[in-house]
């Protein structure tokens, strides 16, 4: 498995192999900002912070193109994140919404997105992104992608993100995705330590990234800026042992 570090300053993506970055970040930064030194990394489109603040992405798909145009020169930019809608149930709530709504919005986005990517000649590829709350209802998801999910795709799987106490409940969702598409390369967004200790979750994912060191260093009195601390998260995950589940 992969595992992508999250970011935040940009200056300090130079120093991770695999880096994970918001396209929050490049919002509203002036047209003539440098480019920044990278690696490898994936943009994510926000979508989390986004949809939970204003109901909705504030990027179009046309603005959310032309920012991944714009830094895939950095770096190599391995992926974009689809512009996606979480289904936890106190967003569905605040926005009175059902998973359906969101699950059928996840895809008119991905959808927009390829054309606009196609419009203006951008290579970057496209993560698109499964959406639900309930194993089934990622299985739909999939049903729903139909032939838009090509084989072997590298796939996001959203919404997991709060479930970290509960690995099960997370296991659960990734044996359903792959029950119907066992060609799927599945990325885990906002995988932590709990989760990432049990082999029968990462035997299931191609690739997962965490902010998880920076939320811990605030919590400790640290500065969630601190790449060295990202650094030392990062030598955690790679060296942890792994809790074997024979489920």
């Amino acid at each position: 498995m992969i595992f992508f570090t999250g970011i935040q300053v940009l200056k300090h993506a130079r120093k991770v192999d695999y880096s994970f970055i918001s396209v929050n970040r490049f919002i509203g930064v002036n047209k003539r900002r440098k480019d920044f030194e990278c690696k490898t990394w994936i943009m994510d489109s926000g979508a989390f912070s986004q949809v939970a603040t204003t109901g909705d992405h504030l990027l179009t798909s046309a603005e959310y193109a032309a920012q991944i145009k714009r830094w895939s020169r950095c770096g190599i930019l391995a992926r974009a994140a689809s512009q996606d809608y979480m289904c936890e149930a106190f967003i569905l709530k605040k926005l009175g919404r059902t998973v359906k709504d969101h699950q059928k919005m996840t895809i008119v986005n991905y959808r927009n997105l390829l054309r606009q990517m196609d419009a203006i000649e951008c290579r970057t590829q496209i993560m698109p992104v499964l959406q639900g709350y309930n194993p089934e209802e990622y299985a739909n998801h999939v049903r729903d992608y139909g032939s838009l999910l090509e084989e072997y795709a590298w796939v996001g799987v959203g919404s997991i993100c709060k479930r970290n106490s509960n690995p099960q409940s997370v296991a659960d969702v990734l044996s359903a995705i792959l029950d119907i598409r066992p060609d799927l390369r599945l990325h885990g967004f906002g995988i932590k330590k709990t989760c990432l200790q049990d082999s029968y979750i990462t035997d299931r994912l191609f690739s997962a990234d965490s902010m998880a060191w920076s939320f811990a260093a605030r919590y400790e009195g640290g500065s969630p800026h601190d790449p060295e601390l990202a650094l030392k998260f990062k030598k955690r995950i790679e060296t942890m042992p792994v809790q074997m589940n024979f489920l």
